[in-house]
């Protein structure tokens, strides 16, 4: 089953929790802090294969969750890293968030990689914590949640050449004349339901041809399976355009071609503007030559080349395969799009700790203070809340990050509520460190 299109949810898995423990060894009355990290969580990757042709198995698997991080134990022994989960996708995927559209990858060459949903960072064991001060800190972090995203996967077939045009044009009996794919062809519009590719030889040469099932007026805005058929002609270096100039049609061939090519047009800007060749097709039927004629007259003054061809008795095939080739080889490669944010991240283990603590934005919902910060999030989320121990030092942070001081301006005093992410507490001066 040919899939091109669909919508996963995907989850970094979580960081495990940092281990408060002691050293309690024979003669070592005093022994210090020993509580070992908790493991990373894994991480959902994405990557091209170009094995695949679907993205079908996503279909039956719309939940990618990676492995959790294992929590830290004693005698400083860190947790297990969670496994990453490492989906293969077809080569020519694009990748978007659900949410914001945001462009977050084009897999378009075989083995790329990116990280989809990345997994929490483990909570430091409370050996960490001991200072000169603080030698018995009985506390420890909790591992930090792994990343959530909703997000769309497009595959949009790679070819050196798309054959495009109405159904019942002749693309699939072309295809199946210049190469040794088997295409499924009858004499009926729309026998091609998805995208089949060929490799075609042009002397010592050879490209890949894809035929894009038929298209028809309307296709843009989705009449038929436009859109479905339109995204496929986008990753194409050039167009054949095959245009029926038989009498039997019932349609005028020069319509055929503006027609298609408005529709490439309203789809996206520039479509239109890829090189193309026109193959006049089923020359061999009567009253045909006229009416190729009058199409190579009117597309002349566009310095579109046309030839005729009969796909079913192959006249014409080869001239047009030659020019083909000769066009290809002033045609560059497509150069995949840059993910809306730059180039994308790759898999990688974590380095740092994340962002400063201090970038943060106060606002006040009701009664409520909202701290907005991806630092201040990430903190809290490692704080275990219900330790005092704990709550202490995130107080502490806070305020040597000068969160508690922009709060108070904002307003806060003894007993408000804050919000940081998902979480609310109420403050209370007897845990703030800043006043000694």
């Amino acid at each position: 089953m040919f899939v091109d299109y669909i919508e996963v949810y995907a989850k970094g898995g979580d960081g495990g929790a940092g281990a408060v423990a002691f050293r309690r060894e024979k003669y070592v009355p005093r022994g210090g802090p020993a509580g070992g990290d908790g493991g990373r969580g894994g991480s959902v990757i994405l990557q091209a294969d170009q094995a695949l042709h679907t993205l079908v198995d996503l279909r039956y698997q719309k939940h990618l969750r990676a492995k959790n991080g294992q929590p830290g134990a004693s005698s400083d022994k860190t947790g297990a890293e969670g496994e990453d989960l490492v989906v293969r996708v077809p080569v020519g995927t694009l990748v978007r968030d659900v949410g914001t559209g945001e462009l977050l990858a084009d897999l378009a060459a075989h083995g790329q990689r990116v990280v989809l949903a990345r997994g929490g960072m483990g909570g430091r064991g409370n050996a960490r914590f001991a200072t000169a001060v603080h030698r018995t800190p009985r506390f420890a972090e909790k591992g930090e949640a792994g990343e959530e995203r909703a997000a769309s996967m497009e595959l949009r077939v790679l070819a050196d050449v798309g054959l495009i045009g109405y159904p019942n044009a002749g693309k699939s009996t072309l295809l199946s004349k210049i190469s040794s794919a088997r295409p499924k062809i009858a004499d009926y519009p729309f026998t091609t339901l998805s995208p089949v590719l060929g490799v075609v030889k042009a002397g010592d040469d050879s490209f890949v041809v894809a035929d894009i099932p038929g298209l028809i007026e309307g296709a843009a805005s989705g009449v038929g399976l436009g859109h479905e058929f339109l995204r496929h002609v986008m990753r194409t270096r050039l167009l054949v355009h095959v245009v029926d100039v038989s009498e039997f049609s019932g349609r005028d061939p020069i319509n055929d071609y503006e027609a298609i090519r408005r529709e490439l047009a309203l789809y996206e800007a520039g479509l239109e503007s890829k090189p193309e060749i026109v193959a006049a097709n089923k020359i061999d039927m009567p009253g045909s030559q006229a009416r190729a004629e009058a199409l190579r007259d009117a597309l002349l003054p566009q310095h579109v080349p046309v030839y005729n061809i009969s796909a079913l008795t192959g006249d014409g095939v080869q001239a047009l395969l030659y020019a083909v080739s000769a066009r290809l080889a002033q045609v560059p490669p497509e150069q995949p799009p840059v993910a809306d944010g730059g180039a994308y991240e790759e898999p990688r283990r974590y380095t740092a700790r994340g962002p400063r603590l201090r970038d943060v934005s106060i606002s006040r919902d009701g009664e409520v203070f909202v701290v907005v910060g991806e630092g201040a999030e990430r903190l809290v989320q490692r704080t275990d809340l219900d330790n005092e121990a704990a709550l202490r030092r995130f107080y502490a942070m806070l305020a040597r990050a000068g969160v508690i001081g922009a709060l108070r301006e904002a307003g806060m005093s003894e007993g408000d509520t804050v919000r940081i992410g998902d979480t609310e507490f109420v403050f209370a001066e007897s845990y703030n460190m800043e006043r000694g």
